[in-house]
């Protein structure tokens, strides 16, 4: 079914069971993350709050919170988006009669793909000039936070020189009633064309989104490569072209929105913003960001709030980047016919971790594809790349960590790139937007396995006195190892090289005590947020042979949290009470 605006999406989700009206007012000041925190860990509906304290509006969030409800705003499986049009390219090549037939129904969706004016739509009903948006209901979600936030604008921006339009999901802080931050990390389209405004001393304009066809959300947080527009993607997903409406800034507008905010970002305005609690599960750095001025508020009438809520894995945009990368594979394979699969994992936050199955011909070929991918787009801000085989199932990280085990040679298999950029939110590098890089191959060896796998008994915390409180693994080529608060980690490092057990694995990992021993996803989480490859790999032995120096295994990883590293979220103990107080007036049955 195709939902031409959010008004479609939530009759569908209803309709389905997958969507609960509350009534009872919530504060968007914290209420809001903790209610839809509980509801996504149940496996709960969507959430519209018809109640919302100091504002007009209602709101929905959590409504991408289940892969059912994700497939629903694509129309069916993500995947099968990708396939079609990787299809139609094998069909296509060489271009023929025939081959246009046999794939005449895909080719009839991307002939229908695009933009189509229109001269009025609902988004027109109201308009508000000067603006306020003070009425509008913003999340403040965590504690420390630093004010209230739009957590899902689609910011559209037109770059001046080439005209190439982007569309991007980027926090935005209400400072005010008529402006707000723009978040605008590294590698991103917004960002570029914002640069590209500052060096012609120029303002440059903007419009931002609130709601409409879900597949809009979806297309502004894809990966797509630069200069190609997101709304075209959106379009593809529609399966018919996308109403847009002129505007006086020269952007064109989605006509079914639920609001839209018009302004722009001056080249020479800058104001602190943060910091916020984002999808890292950390608060992320404060600093200075331009100023979005908006000038303008179009919004429906009875206009309904989009936000999200982001934090510890899993939230909403685990499940939005899993479809995403579903999507986009079969396209990746297209382009990039070497590599067998790929998977970057939501459960680190995505940059962090992405693991790619390679079929390798000849020895290290795999480090010719990773350091492909390490040169695309976003997936250039990866942190640590593994490259295994293509019968390995990538997103599986105790079979990856299998492979690892039999096949990682730290002597051959390891490349450290150091200093590198780095993504924004990643705070284990020496400043914003610095850190280091880490591949590691773990394809078969010709010589046979590297190692053996570990003994079944785990080392026993008693082994290690009071400095260790808990131990697992991930696989066979993990050990995770939970570290005591005020331990030192450098004994513990020593202790566990010594260890007889702990030193059959490939990889020993530190971790802090807030990291559950017992939770898979969580363990991987408090690992790739927490170290830097740099500063924090530590080899059972290192030597120098010739200008190369040598790695011995087991490799200890100090993932520990430490001082100067943004601090872990965590709910405010008093708003849980609130919550806890009002709970049974929500109408919410988990």
């Amino acid at each position: 079914m195709i939902h031409r605006d959010l008004r479609s999406f939530l009759n569908a989700l209803e309709t389905a069971g997958q969507l609960i009206r509350i009534q009872t007012e919530v504060d968007p000041d914290q209420e809001v993350t903790i209610i839809q925190h509980r509801v996504l860990d149940a496996n709960g509906p969507a959430l519209l709050f018809e109640n919302v304290k100091g504002s007009p509006y209602r709101m929905v969030t959590n409504l991408f919170g289940t892969p059912e409800r994700v497939e629903l705003a694509f129309g069916g499986p993500p995947a099968r988006i990708g396939e079609r049009v990787s299809e139609l390219a094998h069909h296509m090549m060489p271009p023929s009669p025939a081959a246009a037939w046999q794939s005449r129904k895909t080719l009839w969706k991307l002939i229908r793909t695009g933009l189509h004016s229109v001269r009025s739509g609902p988004v027109l009903d109201c308009e508000d000039a000067p603006p306020n948006l003070m009425q509008l209901p913003c999340l403040t979600c965590w504690p420390l936070d630093g004010g209230p936030f739009f957590t899902l604008p689609l910011v559209h921006t037109v770059d001046p020189v080439s005209g190439e339009a982007n569309l991007g999901i980027y926090r935005m802080q209400r400072y005010d009633q008529t402006s707000t931050g723009m978040h605008w990390q590294i590698e991103k389209g917004g960002g570029f064309h914002f640069a590209r405004a500052c060096d012609r001393k120029e303002p440059l304009n903007i419009s931002v989104t609130l709601g409409g066809p879900p597949a809009l959300t979806l297309a502004a947080i894809a990966p797509l490569p630069e200069g190609i527009d997101e709304r075209l993607l959106a379009s593809l997903i529609l399966g018919q072209p996308l109403d847009v409406i002129n505007r006086p800034g020269g952007h064109r507008v989605p006509a079914r929105a639920e609001f839209i905010l018009e302004g722009s970002v001056a080249p020479d305005e800058r104001r602190k913003e943060g910091p916020f609690g984002d999808h890292l599960g950390h608060y992320s750095h404060s600093a200075e960001f331009p100023v979005f001025r908006v000038t303008r508020v179009l919004h429906r009438r009875d206009a309904i709030y989009p936000a999200t809520v982001v934090g510890k894995p899993p939230q909403e945009d685990y499940f939005i980047g899993e479809a995403l990368q579903e999507m986009t594979l079969p396209l990746l394979k297209l382009i990039k016919p070497g590599i067998h699969n790929l998977w970057a994992y939501p459960e680190t936050g995505f940059h962090p971790l992405a693991v790619a199955a390679v079929r390798e011909r000849y020895q290290h070929e795999g480090l010719k594809h990773a350091c492909a991918l390490l040169g695309e787009g976003q997936m250039s801000l990866t942190k640590v790349l593994v490259v295994v085989d293509d019968d390995v199932d990538v997103r599986r990280f105790s079979e990856v960590s299998n492979a690892i085990q039999r096949n990682f040679d730290p002597t051959t298999g390891l490349h450290l790139l150091a200093p590198t950029a780095q993504d924004t939110l990643d705070f284990t590098g020496p400043s914003m937007n610095m850190g280091s890089r880490l591949i590691l191959l773990a394809t078969r060896q010709k010589s046979g396995p590297v190692r053996t796998a570990p003994p079944e008994t785990l080392p026993r915390t008693t082994d290690l006195h009071k400095q260790v409180t808990g131990v697992n693994r991930i696989g066979h080529g993990v050990l995770i190892v939970q570290v005591a608060d005020g331990a030192d980690t450098r004994d513990v490092r020593a202790a566990l090289h010594r260890h007889p057990v702990a030193q059959h694995y490939a990889f020993i990992v530190l971790v802090s005590q807030d990291v559950p021993m017992d939770d898979t996803r969580l363990m991987l989480w408090g690992w790739f947020t927490r170290f830097d490859p740099l500063q924090d790999l530590h080899p059972h032995k290192r030597t120098l042979d010739g200008n190369r120096l040598i790695f011995t295994a087991p490799l200890c990883i100090d993932a520990t949290w430490k001082k100067g590293y943004r601090k872990p979220v965590a709910f405010d103990p008093e708003k849980e009470r609130i919550v806890d107080r009002k709970w049974d007036k929500l109408g919410i049955a988990l």
